[in-house]
């Protein structure tokens, strides 16, 4: 098997986090919160390609990976308490991951992640994880990258934190390039069981793709790690827009608080219609970003395993990104069992069963709603986060 070279990190513009660019938000961490580093873990693409939106802490030089003797981000309880998902069961239902590129180690790290939290095995031997690429080939998969497993790693950990009962779907397209992973969902979207397809990844803004529109399975997307800007396919009008929030803990009633993470993407789309489903509270005319969200600012990140070594690391490691928030509100909708239609409908129609996001910014923009956070929809947090699955 060929490991691919080109370099994994690339060191994100964030003041905070590990530089500046112009377009990104620049901002501090939430009051009482450490700063920390991070770098993207994918690399640049072209045009009709996408980038892997996981982010992951580094260490003082901006570039290695920096391990954890143990977990040191948020764990399945972390998720589980600041999301009112306790009591909710996925009945074994099936999420799907759509990725690029393979990661070798997928189904030992899974193992690992899920023995450390205590939740119940989930392997290939018991069909509960299954891994194969875009067409379906259990045997023929594409050749490996190392960011991309890392995206992997996050990914299936966050399916597993949310939804412990969910069997898992791991479907590895051959290629970054939207062609590529369009195969992949369609796949996805095939495979009997399959009620949620979580997608981390987004480029330029472009027109719906057809991959993207499987009505009766939940497709979610990740808005971007690049703040204010929109991408596809979270633009699409048949995908659920996935933002980002920075998550702390903290003394109120719920025991948690959130603000927008500031470099959560968002944004109005001049080339995808607007859903008849979002109201004029988006002061768009196309699809707007985000619908929902959940936590991605890496400032507060989540713990994930990853044995693909990296820049020279393998192990626990913190991660964050609106990587992390689109398979949260993918099993989130595994676990509600309620995704007939386009489910991000019914999301709009029952957004008083979030908890709404108030606060924080990603950037500036013509129209203030699209980047900054208040009450009701917001571009960075849509209409808010998981207050149990009632708006699933």
């Amino acid at each position: 098997m060929k490991w691919l070279t080109r370099p994994a990190l690339v060191a994100i513009a964030i003041i905070g986090i590990a530089g500046s660019t112009a377009g990104v938000a620049q901002a501090d961490p939430p009051p009482g919160v450490p700063r920390h580093k991070a770098a993207r873990v994918c690399t640049e693409v072209p045009a009709h390609f996408a980038r892997c939106h996981a982010l992951v802490r580094v260490d003082d030089g901006g570039i290695t990976p920096q391990l954890t003797a143990g977990p040191a981000g948020f764990g399945p309880s972390d998720i589980h308490g600041a999301y009112n998902l306790a009591s909710a069961s996925g009945n074994g239902r099936t999420v799907a991951v759509v990725d690029a590129y393979d990661d070798p180690t997928a189904a030992a790290d899974l193992a690992t992640y899920r023995s450390q939290f205590g939740l119940a095995p989930c392997t290939t031997a018991s069909g509960c994880f299954t891994k194969v690429g875009q067409t379906g080939s259990s045997t023929a998969l594409p050749q490996v990258d190392a960011g991309w497993a890392q995206e992997i790693s996050l990914d299936l950990d966050m399916v597993s934190a949310t939804c412990p009962d969910c069997k898992i779907l791991l479907v590895e397209a051959k290629s970054a390039s939207f062609a590529d992973l369009g195969t992949a969902v369609n796949y996805a979207a095939s495979v009997p069981g399959v009620v949620a397809i979580s997608n981390s990844y987004g480029g330029n803004d472009s027109a719906a793709k057809p991959a993207y529109n499987h009505p009766g399975i939940a497709i979610t997307a990740s808005t971007g790690d690049s703040g204010y800007g929109v991408e596809s396919p979270a633009s699409f009008g048949t995908v659920t827009a996935v933002g980002g929030t920075s998550l702390v803990k903290n003394a109120s009633a719920r025991g948690w608080s959130e603000s927008a993470w500031s470099s959560a993407g968002s944004g109005c789309s001049t080339i995808n219609a607007k859903p008849a489903w979002q109201t004029a509270a988006t002061r768009c005319s196309g699809k707007a970003n985000a619908d929902v969200s959940a936590v991605a600012d890496p400032n507060t990140g989540v713990a994930v395993y990853d044995s693909t070594p990296s820049q020279g690391s393998a192990g626990w490691m913190v991660f964050g990104g609106t990587s992390a928030s689109a398979p949260i509100i993918a099993a989130v909708y595994a676990l509600s069992g309620n995704t007939a239609g386009v489910p991000a409908s019914y999301t709009w129609a029952h957004a008083a069963n979030l908890y709404d996001v108030t606060s924080g910014t990603n950037g500036n923009c013509t129209t203030a709603v699209w980047c900054t956070s208040g009450a009701g929809w917001d571009g960075p947090t849509g209409l808010g986060t998981p207050n149990g699955t009632g708006a699933f």
